[in-house]
C-alpha cells in the first residue's frame, strides 16, 4: 500500500494530497489507510521515510562503488544522478518536503530538511581525508560542495537547464577558482 502511495505522489506531490483521491487512486480506501498509518499525518511521515529511503540507497550506493572517491568525483556522481530526469519526481517530492519542513517545522514534515542535511553531509565527509573530515575548514568545504549541489538542483528544478548548471559545478570544482572540491 505504501508504494502505490508513494507512486501516487511522486506523481501528484503532497501539497495537496487527500485521502480519498489517493485511496481511490491506489485501489483502497480512506479507512484503510486511516488503519494502516493512524492519520494523514502519519501517511505523509511514511511516505517521506519512503522517499528518504530512495535518497539513501542512492548515498550508500555512491560509498560502496567509489569508496576511495574524493569531494569532486563524489559531487559530480551526485549531479549525473541529479540530472537524471527518472529522479525528478523524487527531488520535486524532495524540495516540497524540504521546503514544507521548514514552513511547518511542528508538522508531519519535522525535521526532514535538517535530516536531509546531515545525510548528504555524511555523504560528502566520506569523500574527504580523514585528518580533514573532523576540522572546521572540512565540514566548511563539504557545507559549500552541499550548498553548490542544492543551489544548482533547486535552479535546474525551476528552469530545466542542465548545461548551464553542470557548467556552474565544473567552475566551482575548477581548482583555479580557489573553491574546488
Amino acid at each position: 500500500m505504501l508504494e502505490r502511495a508513494y507512486e501516487y505522489v511522486l506523481e501528484q506531490g503532497l501539497a495537496d494530497m487527500s485521502l480519498r483521491p489517493l485511496a481511490a487512486a491506489i485501489g483502497s480506501s480512506p479507512r484503510v489507510l486511516l488503519f494502516l498509518f493512524g492519520s494523514k499525518d502519519g501517511l505523509v511521515r511514511a511516505l517521506l521515510a519512503r522517499a528518504r529511503g530512495d535518497e539513501l540507497a542512492f548515498i550508500e550506493q555512491v560509498r560502496s562503488q567509489k569508496p576511495e572517491a574524493d569531494l569532486a568525483m563524489i559531487m559530480r556522481t551526485t549531479w549525473r544522478w541529479l540530472v537524471d530526469e527518472r529522479h525528478r519526481p523524487l527531488l520535486v517530492l524532495w524540495l516540497e518536503a524540504y521546503a514544507r519542513s521548514l514552513a511547518e517545522p511542528d508538522g508531519p514534515w519535522a525535521g526532514f530538511a535538517a535530516q536531509t542535511v546531515e545525510d548528504w553531509l555524511l555523504l560528502l565527509a566520506s569523500a574527504q581525508p580523514r585528518d580533514r573530515r573532523h576540522t572546521k575548514a572540512g565540514a566548511a568545504q563539504r557545507t559549500l560542495a552541499l550548498c553548490v549541489l542544492r543551489g544548482a538542483l533547486i535552479d535546474l528544478l525551476a528552469t530545466g537547464d542542465v548545461k548551464r548548471n553542470t557548467a556552474a559545478i565544473e567552475a566551482h570544482l575548477r581548482p583555479a577558482s580557489g573553491q574546488g572540491g
